[in-house]
Order: C-alpha cells, then structure tokens, then sequence
C-alpha cells in the first residue's frame, strides 16, 4: 500500500498505514456537494469530452490559469452575452497541459492525478508531451458502460450522495432517479438563499418561481413564509436530510413580526436597502433554524465567501466562476441571537462552515464544544487541502472535541474526484492519529475508534443517514 501523504517519520508511518487500512474499503459517505442529479436520472447517460467531464466545470482549474493571463474564453468556458469562446476541445486540453505544472503543489494537482491514476487508470503526469495521448485515453473510457454516472457510483462505493438544490427546483431529476428503481441514494439538500437574501441578482423573480412551485401565493411575508415550509416537506419527502445556507458573515438577528413583514413588502416593491438585505438575512437564518427544530432537516452554514469579487469576470461569465475571495468572520457575538433561542435545542444540528482559520480555535471550537446542536463541518473551498485538514486537526479538535465534527464531505460538482477527495481525507486523518499515537496522546484502540469516526460513521450520524 502506498504510504502517500503520511509522515516520513517510519514510527508513525507504519501506524497511519495501519489505521488506514481499516477504512480504505468503507462506503464513502456524502452529505453536501454539487454534483448535478441530471447524471443519474437517465441510466445511459454519457460524459462528454475530457474538457467538458474534468475542466469547464472545475473553477479551481480555471481560476488558477486565468490568474496567469490565460483567458475564460480560451479554456471553453462559456460567456453570457454568447461571445466566442474555444471549441476545440483537444486545443483546450493542450492548453491546460501546456500549463498544468501551475497547479502543482495544490490539492487540485493531486485530486486530478489520484483521478486519472485510479479512476482511469492513467499513470502518466500531465504535461505538453502527454497532453493528447492522454485526452485519447481518458476518450476511450468515457465511451464505455463502465463509465457511465451510475455503474461509477457503484464503484466508487458511495453509500449515499446529497445534491445542493434551490429552494424552487422542481426535484425532477430527483423523481427520475426514484422511479426509475435504481438502488443508489441520491438525495436533494434545500437550498432557500435565492429567495432569501434580498440583494441577490434575479430575488424578485425567484420569488415569482417560489409562487408557482409552492401552488402559494407569495404576497406578504406570512405567505412567504409558509411557501417556504412547504418546499422543505416536499424536499424532505424526497429524501433530503439537510438545508445549506451561505452568507458571507455569520450575522443573526431576530426581528420583530412587524420590521419583518415591513422589510419583505419593501423588496417586494424593489425599495429595500443593503442594510435590509442584511438584516433580513440574519434574521431568516433564526426562522430556517427554527423550521429545522420542526422538521428534523440538518442546517448547514457557509460564512466567509465574497461572492463574485472580480465585476468584469462576473459580467461576461456570470456568477461562481472562481472569483470568490475569503473574508474574515466573527461568530461568538454574531451568532448569538440564533443561540440564545436555539442553542440548547435537543432536536436542532447546525453545521458551520467558515474560510477564516483565525476562528477555529478562537471562535468554533469553544462554542461547538459547549452548544449542543453545533457541528463543525470540515475544512472547507480554500483549506480542502493536505495542509488544511492538518491545521483543522490540530486547531479544532482539543478544544471541541472530535465528536463536536461532522466528519468529511467533498463538496464537489467534479463527480469523478469524489473517491479521490474521500482518499486524501483518510489518509490525513490517519496520519494525524497516528501522530497522537507516538506522542502517547491516545493509544491504538482510541485511534481505531476515532479513524472509523472520522472516515464515516461522524458524517452519517451527523446528517441523519
């Protein structure tokens, strides 16, 4: 086995090699990610090209080449306004061959050749020389029926996969895939943050869709608000064990029933203000927490991301095109309106998930380790990497305590890295025990326990699954 990512010291090698292998084989456990349920809801379905399967979709690819004078338009990636853009998917290739050593040392230099290397068996390192020999290769596979979403979910062993859907997404492909009596989970999340926050690009509209798919009436905010309970049964009735909710700080604030219905009659006639938009947000986070206390649906948190940074990328690409930048956060007094109602609650979990690491042992791990419905998700975009699980570990766990974790979630639209990603994980975490082992922090059988915890069974319990 390969000792890929452990320590060189042979003590603690030996010892993550060991407690790895008894979770290499484990089903692979995936709570939140992005991955299109389009992919399984048709039993044929096929990939496309190496380019539209591995770079169009992947903004850690693209994003790194653009910072480098490579242009958007060059990689294929497709512009609003219908501009020309590369079609020419072998050229594309070659350019990201041309140009991959700058990836290297980045998670995503590993995931790809971990991917290429197990998934389709390609041992050979991207570069100009290989670039078309490998894009035949990786063509040549994507034709076969052993390559197709389904037969690769089986493979992969994925015992259950969570979708990130908007709050009026139809499910249809989430109906397919269930009628068409096919053995794999694949469950929606309810994602409500079109339709929650006010100062979101196109609200008025999606409020208009929220209408239509609820079969209610969105004319105030009780009406809003009951459209919105009724997308989270219909979600729940589908399968979904989770909500996902993203802003950029951790702002919670409970307004009264009236500054609530004020604000929303004031987006709807398109008069609310930035100072609004915030407010309201924070306070839809106390109402989702709420609706989480009545229907069991885990709550997830994403704080941190300034959306969209880059205008000029995002008016000729649109949104979440790699121009996304962390930001610093502020938990303790930010959250405190939503804990002072909900914190002790005994049927409520709120997963958080930050891109500020100044917070872990500052903030997140003191309070996951006294609230009981927090959960603190894994090292998350940014710090999904090697590095950032090590300084997760070692940030995190003495003070929240490993069981205050939600164990390991890709997180991820590009499908066929999952096992990759899962991979990394383990062996990191396996590593990090073993490190604990030989300081005689724990002993074998604590590291047993906790590498099993860690490589599943925290992600299952913790989203209910």
């Amino acid at each position: 086995m390969s000792n890929t990512y452990f320590s060189p010291d042979p003590a603690q090698q030996k010892i993550a090699a060991d407690l790895y292998e008894t979770v290499k084989d484990l089903p692979l456990i995936c709570p939140h990610g992005h991955v299109d349920p389009r992919l399984f809801a048709d039993p044929n379905y096929q990939f496309g090209s190496p380019v539209e399967l591995l770079i169009i979709p992947d903004h850690y690819i693209f994003r790194m080449m653009y910072s480098q004078g490579i242009s958007m338009e060059a990689l294929g990636i497709p512009r609003q306004d219908g501009g020309a853009v590369e079609h020419d998917h072998r050229k594309i290739w070659q350019t990201i061959c041309d140009h991959w050593y700058l990836m290297r040392g980045t998670p995503t230099y590993l995931w790809l050749r971990d991917e290429l290397r197990d998934v389709f068996g390609i041992d050979a390192k991207m570069n100009s020389a290989n670039a078309q020999a490998i894009y035949d290769a990786i063509e040549e596979k994507l034709k076969q029926p052993d390559f197709q979403p389904r037969r690769l979910f089986e493979r992969f062993n994925i015992e259950v996969l969570a979708t990130t859907d908007a709050a009026t997404d139809t499910l249809a492909h989430h109906q397919a895939i269930r009628a068409s009596g096919w053995a794999g989970r694949v469950i929606p999340t309810f994602r409500p943050d079109a339709v929650v926050n006010l100062d979101m690009l196109g609200w008025r509209q999606n409020i208009t869709k929220l209408a239509e798919v609820s079969g209610i009436e969105v004319s105030n905010y009780q009406t809003y608000i009951h459209a919105l309970e009724q997308r989270r049964a219909f979600f729940k009735s589908m399968g979904a064990t989770a909500t996902d909710h993203a802003a950029m700080t951790a702002y919670t604030e409970e307004l009264s029933p009236g500054e609530a219905r004020a604000i929303f009659h004031g987006a709807l006639e398109g008069t609310a203000t930035t100072t609004d938009a915030q407010r309201f947000t924070g306070h839809m986070l106390i109402e989702m927490a709420r609706m989480s206390s009545e229907d069991g649906l885990v709550m997830q948190l994403h704080v941190g991301s300034f959306r969209n940074h880059n205008p000029l990328i995002m008016e000729r690409f649109g949104r979440d095109m790699g121009a996304d930048i962390p930001v610093s956060s502020e938990f303790t007094r930010s959250l405190k309106p939503l804990l002072d109602r909900f914190g002790n609650h005994p049927a409520l979990k709120l997963v958080l998930f930050n891109l500020d690491e100044t917070t872990y042992s500052r903030e997140l791990a003191p309070l996951a380790g006294h609230y009981p419905i927090l959960r603190l998700g894994p090292p998350w975009w940014f710090f999904d990497s090697l590095n950032g699980m090590r300084r997760y570990f070692d940030e995190v766990v003495e003070t929240a305590g490993l069981y205050n974790t939600a164990g390991f979630n890709d997180d991820t639209r590009a499908y066929p890295s999952i096992p990759a990603r899962h991979a990394l994980w383990r062996r990191a975490a396996a590593d990090w025990l073993a490190g604990m082992v030989v300081r005689d922090q724990i002993d074998t059988d604590d590291a047993l326990e906790m590498i099993r915890a860690m490589a599943y069974d925290l992600a299952k319990t913790t989203y209910n699954l």
